[in-house]
Parts: structure tokens; C-alpha cells; sequence
């Protein structure tokens, strides 16, 4: 064995016994945490009695984004890219943002220690603040105004530079409203929320807003220059050419958002390598700090954890100032939260940061199978240069241990290398130059529910994940029914000898792309004694997803038609793609791309 292979060996073995470590402390903290939030509702009662005056849910929603419900302890942690906070709430402590916690200790007449380590002093210095902040807004100001003004990342004067900031986090308060929030003793009651009341229509194109909701019976809305995008059901410009906001839309990178940070340099050489981050803070409040803060720190991209929403603040030719000695080669990722926390890391965020240094990738000839594939570790360990994809604690000279013991790199390694693991994929069906094997509609067979006849399936070369094609599904509502949706898309037209025969000892998947939310995607598999169905795996809206399934793990395996629950037979057909989702009323848009099976 090479002296880089020990050496890769040694840090990976001591990565697995922190990893193993930080798993049993993270049960504990897990059962103290558990029993602290148990607390805090009776706390965000007491607060909306004290002030009346204050929406429902928005304290508990403003905990949710701003510490997932966990007390900081606002100490600068030397990885972090934003303002310190503290307490459940997040409050700021200065230090370039808002004194909030000064401000709420005067508003209460307590001393700052109490706003910063009880969490009722803590709780209820933020609902003063919203108070006082109300109070100074006109009578007809909405919800996402009254956030804006609370914020808190700089004074009156920088207002303007942090309006796109505020924007986000008043955003983002409002869509865990929307959604509501039921995780590990986190409660933020679901509020449906009137998004075109919220926001003027540039800002809903800009964030991206669930915008479905106005116009169910027609299945689009159109007002004012702007239109429901069909494919991913979000709000955009009617003249997607020349509508919106060209200054807010990265001329690097089509799905991000642009806001200029002033801190960077040139390049002192060729872009070669990827730093992944984690910002210790809120994705809002770094993009304000990355504005304007007395350490000139920035990244190239940010992204929310929310959503997976990414924003560039510096261009891919200029060096960012997020790694020290190793800026001239490297493009660097933050993403939102705090590394001992595995909450912010949701699969929204895991995908679009996927993508984007898939992006990367293909951009500059960074080989995507030269990621980090190890364990995830607390501290600094330095990877050879060979690994061209890893984090912030990985690169020589570095101080900073993000992004941490939480950050899944064997995930991560499987989004960009997908049907990685040991033999060459087979390409089943690829839709670049026909149907192949998937030249039935989807309301084809009984098996199919919810959905009209009317609901079609064809090639489309406009959108693809792989080459220049993928199939689109049109998932029309069968209006007669409340049914659930389960769309059985017949590879084949049923016929298992029209499929190509593929080995047990594999794995069947693909890519999706859903243009709306709750859908579950499975495969059916024709057997020696029948047809096995798979489990489900859950597929976020607006983003490529890469689904798989282990042929030979019975664990993913359940019996549909004569079959036992297990793949049994040496070689086996793939039968049907299944898209499954609760009852909707509107039309959705599925692609489908690079059906594949790959050996284990």
C-alpha cells in the first residue's frame, strides 16, 4: 500500500471512531434537547398573552429558522459566516448586526444575561422586539414586512444593502408556516399562507414561492407580466425572455439568485477544487454578512436548507475569501446551519448542492468521482490534493472544522456519482433517440388511480438530467375522484419479454424530476413467481433526484403479483416506474431520465 493510501486509510479509520463517538453524544444531547423543547410551548403562550397583537405561529416559526428550536449559545465559532446569535430565538448580539438582545433586555427592563441564556427572557425578547417593530410599521404592513423590519443585520442606514437578505429571511419564516413543522419535539402549526398578499410578484418569482394555490380550477394564474410556470409550478415572468429581474438571476449558474458581495480577488490559477461549508448561522444572515462584515469573508454560493434555494455572491473567475491559502483554486460552497446540529442538513439542500457542483464538474473537468467517500469527523484532517471535493477541515493551513461529524459525505458522493459502486451502469433507457422500452401512457391498466385518461406520456428533448432527452408525463386530475394518485408508467406495455433482461446481483434507477410536492417514487420488477414491488422513496419538488433500488436487498422488496417479496430469480425485467402522491386537483409535469442498472 502506497504512503497516500496509509495515510487516506489512517484519517478515515479515525474519522469512523469520531464518527462512532459523536453518535453516542448526539443521543444525549438529543434526550436533553427533547425534554427542553417539551417546555417551550407553554413559553410561546405565555408570550403571545403578554403581546396580543402578534401573529400566531410566528415566534415559534422565527425559532424553527433561526436555531431549529436549539439554545445558541452565541460564542463566535471560528468556522462561523455570520453574526453570533443566541438563545432559541437567534437574537443578535452586534458585532456588526443588530444589539437585539441589548435592545430586548431594555424593552423588558431585565439585564442582557437573561435574554441570553433563559430561554423564556429569550422568547419573550423577541416577541418585544415584533412588538416595538409593529408598532413602527403602517397599519396596512403584512406579516413579511413585520419580519423584514425585525431581522435585525444591520442598522436603518444599511437597509437597502440587506433588503434582499431581509426579504429571504421573512421568506423563509413564512413557508415553515406554510408547511408547519412536526420534528423530533419542534411544533410550528401549519398556517396556509396568501403569498400574493405577502409579497409584491418579483419577489415571489425571486424565492420561489409554492404559488399553486391561487388558481386551482384553472390550473394557472396569470396577472400583471406573470404566469405559473408549468413544469415547476412556481411563479415566474409571462415573458420568461425578457421578464423579471436580469440583475437578480447568476449569469454563472441559471438556478441561482445574484447578490454582489465586495469581497474577493483574481484568481491565482486555474478553478481545480471544491470547498463544502457549513455557515454556523442562517442563510439570510449570511448573505447580509457576506455584504458587509469587518473580516472581508464571502463564498461563492450559499444555500437554504429550507428549500435548497441558492444564491451566488461571487463570480466563478474571481477568488471567493472563504479558505484562506487555498482561495486562488477553489469554488466554495456555504451551506445554512450549525455543524452540531443534523437538522439543517434536509434533503433539499443535499440535491441542490449536489447539482451545483455537478455544475462545477462539467464546467472546469473536476472529475466528480474524486469527492470526499469517507466518514464525516469533528476536526481538522487534511485529504491529499487528489481529492478534489471535500471540506472546509479537509484543505492544509485551515483553522475551521466544518463541515463537520453531521455532514453526510457517502450521501453526497452517491448525488454526484450516481449508480456509484462497482461496475459499469447499463443504460436500459436514455429517451434520446425514442420511447425504448416505455411507450404506454400512464393511465394505462387498472393499477392506475386518480388520474384521467387524457394524462399522456412523450419524449422531451427541451428537458433532460442525461443527454438531450427525457419522457415527459402530463399527470392529469380524473376529476370524478378524491382518489390518492398511483400511476403505474408500464414499461414494455406489460409484457416482461419486451424488457431487457438485467441481473439480480444490481441496482434498478433513475432520474426524476417532479413539478410538485409529496410524490413518492417506486419500480415494479417482474420475477421468476411474479411481480415484486419496491419501497418508496419520497422525490422533492423542482430538482433532478436520483432514485435507486438494490435488486438484491429484500429489504426494498415487497410482493404485488404472485410474488414472494423478494427478487429470487438470477436475472430479472423491470415492469413499471410507480408515482405515487396524496389527491391533487391541478395538473403535475414528470420527466423521467437515464433508467439504469448498475452491478453491485
Amino acid at each position: 500500500m502506497s504512503l497516500l493510501s496509509c495515510t487516506t486509510a489512517f484519517a478515515q479509520s479515525r474519522d469512523a471512531g469520531d464518527a462512532v463517538v459523536a453518535e453516542r453524544q448526539a443521543a444525549t444531547d438529543r434526550a436533553a434537547l427533547a425534554a427542553a423543547r417539551a417546555g417551550w410551548p407553554a413559553l410561546f403562550e405565555a408570550a403571545y398573552a403578554r403581546y396580543p397583537q402578534l401573529p400566531r405561529g410566528v415566534l415559534e416559526s422565527i425559532a424553527y429558522v433561526q436555531s431549529r428550536w436549539v439554545m445558541l449559545d452565541g460564542v463566535r465559532a471560528p468556522d462561523a459566516e455570520s453574526a453570533p446569535a443566541v438563545g432559541v430565538m437567534g437574537l443578535y448580539e452586534g458585532g456588526g448586526f443588530a444589539d437585539q438582545v441589548g435592545d430586548a433586555a431594555a424593552l423588558l427592563g431585565v439585564g442582557r444575561a437573561q435574554v441570553e441564556r433563559d430561554p423564556r427572557w429569550n422568547i419573550l425578547g423577541a416577541a418585544a422586539l415584533l412588538a416595538e417593530a409593529a408598532r413602527r410599521l403602517p397599519p396596512d404592513a403584512g406579516e413579511a414586512d413585520l419580519l423584514a423590519a425585525y431581522a435585525g443585520f444591520g442598522p436603518a442606514s444599511r437597509a437597502a444593502i440587506d433588503a434582499f437578505a431581509r426579504e429571504g429571511f421573512a421568506y423563509d419564516v413564512l413557508l415553515a408556516l406554510d408547511r408547519g413543522v412536526d420534528d423530533d419535539g419542534i411544533r410550528v402549526q401549519a398556517r396556509a399562507i396568501e403569498w400574493e398578499r405577502q409579497f409584491a410578484p418579483a419577489a415571489l418569482v425571486r424565492q420561489r414561492a409554492p404559488f399553486v394555490r391561487l388558481d386551482l380550477s384553472r390550473g394557472s394564474v396569470e396577472t400583471d407580466g406573470y404566469a405559473i410556470d408549468a413544469r415547476d409550478e412556481t411563479l415566474h415572468a409571462a415573458d420568461r425572455a425578457g421578464g423579471g429581474d436580469p440583475g437578480l438571476n447568476s449569469t454563472d449558474y441559471a438556478p441561482a439568485l445574484w447578490v454582489a458581495s465586495p469581497y474577493f480577488h483574481a484568481r491565482s490559477g486555474s478553478t481545480t477544487a471544491v470547498a463544502i461549508h457549513t455557515m454556523q448561522g442562517s442563510y439570510a444572515g449570511s448573505i447580509s454578512w457576506f455584504q458587509n462584515n469587518p473580516s472581508s469573508v464571502s463564498a461563492h454560493y450559499l444555500i437554504r436548507s429550507s428549500d435548497g434555494q441558492v444564491t451566488q455572491m461571487v463570480r466563478e473567475a474571481q477568488a471567493a475569501h472563504h479558505i484562506g491559502s487555498e482561495n486562488g483554486y477553489t469554488l466554495g460552497i456555504e451551506h445554512e446551519g450549525y455543524v452540531d446540529n443534523a437538522a439543517w442538513y434536509t434533503t433539499a439542500m443535499y440535491n441542490a448542492s449536489a447539482a451545483l457542483t455537478r455544475h462545477f464538474c462539467t464546467r472546469y473537468s473536476i472529475p466528480c468521482s474524486s469527492a470526499y467517500n469517507g466518514a464525516a469527523g469533528s476536526g481538522i484532517n487534511v485529504l491529499p490534493a487528489s481529492v478534489k471535493i471535500k471540506g472546509h477541515q479537509h484543505y492544509p493551513g485551515q483553522t475551521h472544522t466544518d463541515p463537520g461529524i453531521n455532514w453526510d459525505w457517502r450521501r453526497y458522493y452517491t448525488l454526484l456519482n450516481p449508480g456509484s459502486g462497482g461496475g459499469t451502469p447499463r443504460t436500459l433507457d436514455g429517451f434520446e433517440s425514442g420511447e425504448g422500452h416505455f411507450g404506454t401512457a400512464p393511465a394505462y391498466s387498472g393499477s392506475s388511480t386518480g388520474i384521467a385518461a387524457s394524462s399522456t406520456a412523450e419524449r422531451d428533448c427541451t428537458v433532460a438530467r442525461v443527454g438531450s432527452c427525457s419522457e415527459h408525463l402530463r399527470l392529469v386530475d380524473n376529476p370524478s375522484n378524491t382518489q390518492p394518485w398511483a400511476v403505474r408508467f408500464l414499461s414494455g406495455s406489460g409484457t416482461p419479454s419486451a424488457n431487457t433482461s438485467v441481473a439480480r446481483n444490481g441496482k434498478l434507477g433513475l432520474w426524476v424530476y417532479v413539478a410538485g410536492g409529496g410524490f413518492s417514487v417506486g419500480l415494479g420488477v417482474d420475477d421468476s413467481d411474479g411481480t415484486e414491488r419496491s419501497t418508496l422513496r419520497a422525490v422533492p419538488a423542482d430538482t433532478w433526484t436520483w432514485v435507486e433500488w438494490n435488486l438484491a436487498d429484500a429489504a426494498v422488496w415487497n410482493a404485488w403479483v404472485g410474488g414472494n417479496g423478494a427478487i429470487t430469480a438470477a436475472n430479472v425485467t423491470l415492469d413499471a416506474i410507480w408515482l405515487e402522491r396524496a389527491h391533487t386537483t391541478y395538473t403535475v409535469n414528470v420527466y423521467l431520465d437515464e433508467v439504469r442498472w448498475t452491478p453491485n
